[in-house]
């Protein structure tokens, strides 16, 4: 099958505009095996530049001719950029037009910087656009607690949604900073929010002590080498919600593995809280069409409640 072909036929290129701004957005979901022998291609439209994740190699003419349907179909598009996640250190090539490493891009109106090529990851994950927004309709009036909270993006949709204070929990202090300027680019109250560059599993006590809070949000990676082992590690957190969060609070409860699927969280919960009563789940964007269910991104909603419910599934 050409791989021009098989894409060109996969991808919207229609716009998606607020405010006359072009949201950022995925444009082509390989990574969850719906598409036969695209399994390694994600595309992602950040405008102004439209990058292409490959998690093996791809022919250079195949690349070639992906980058130029890019280019002719979206009108501002100025870089066609490709990381090799496949590749040692996960390099970055220009593909077409220039090289812009720094950009801003918005999501529902709400403004996040990103940096290609410096790291693996940009800054932003748009696979998370509908949790973004379910925390900015829940937010209102709340004290937040976000852990593992990366460059602040729950954190910023949680203040557009009119929480009191959020605390912003990350080993990375350098992604914490860029949190932080992401605010600052929102124009948002800074002395609303608090950032800690710590490890969570060494500091509950400094994180209980800022509590009690009333939304949790808890968006761990799967592994991070001598830090996080989420299938060991999940369960420190969960018992630890009597400690840190109000009677009726929220808790969006995020679980990347591909190895793990929804039942691991939800008997997580129960076996170690089960105070918590399961609520609702929040999908990811269409795009991001999985073959396999509970492969893909599982993000839960539970009620931390007086009562238990052992039947909380």
């Amino acid at each position: 099958m050409n791989t021009l072909n098989s894409i060109a036929g996969l991808i919207d290129f229609k716009p998606i505009k607020l405010h006359d701004v072009e949201q950022c957005r995925r444009l082509f979901h390989g990574r969850g095996h719906a598409y036969k022998g695209l399994e390694h291609i994600n595309i992602d439209w950040l405008p102004p530049v439209a990058l292409i994740t490959l998690y093996k190699e791809e022919d250079k003419k195949n690349l070639k001719l992906i980058a130029e349907l890019l280019q002719s179909k979206l009108p501002d598009c100025r870089s066609v950029q490709v990381q090799y996640r496949c590749r040692h250190m996960s390099p970055f090539e220009i593909l077409w037009g220039e090289e812009i490493t720094d950009l801003v891009v918005e999501e529902s109106g709400l403004k996040y910087q990103l940096r290609l090529g410096a790291t693996q990851n940009a800054g932003f994950f748009p696979d998370m656009a509908n949790g973004h927004e379910w925390v900015r309709k829940h937010a209102q009036g709340r004290r937040v607690l976000n852990l593992f909270a990366y460059t602040c993006a729950f954190s910023v949709a949680a203040l557009a949604g009119g929480a009191e204070h959020v605390l912003n929990i990350d080993i990375s202090r350098a992604a914490l900073s860029r949190g932080r300027d992401n605010h600052r680019l929102n124009q948002q109250d800074i002395k609303r929010v608090a950032f800690e560059g710590v490890d969570i599993f060494k500091s509950f006590s400094r994180i209980k002590k800022r509590g009690p809070y009333d939304l949790l949000i808890c968006d761990p990676p799967s592994l991070q080498k001598g830090s996080v082992d989420i299938e060991r590690d999940y369960k420190k957190i969960i018992r630890r919600i009597p400690e840190f969060m109000k009677p009726g609070s929220l808790l969006m409860l995020c679980l990347n593995s591909p190895d793990l699927d929804e039942k691991f969280l939800l008997d997580t919960v129960a076996n170690e809280c089960d105070k918590c009563v399961f609520k609702e789940r929040i999908a990811a964007p269409d795009v991001f069409r999985e073959a396999m269910l509970g492969k893909g991104l599982k993000v839960l909603v539970f009620e931390y409640s007086l009562k238990s419910d052992k039947n909380n599934a």
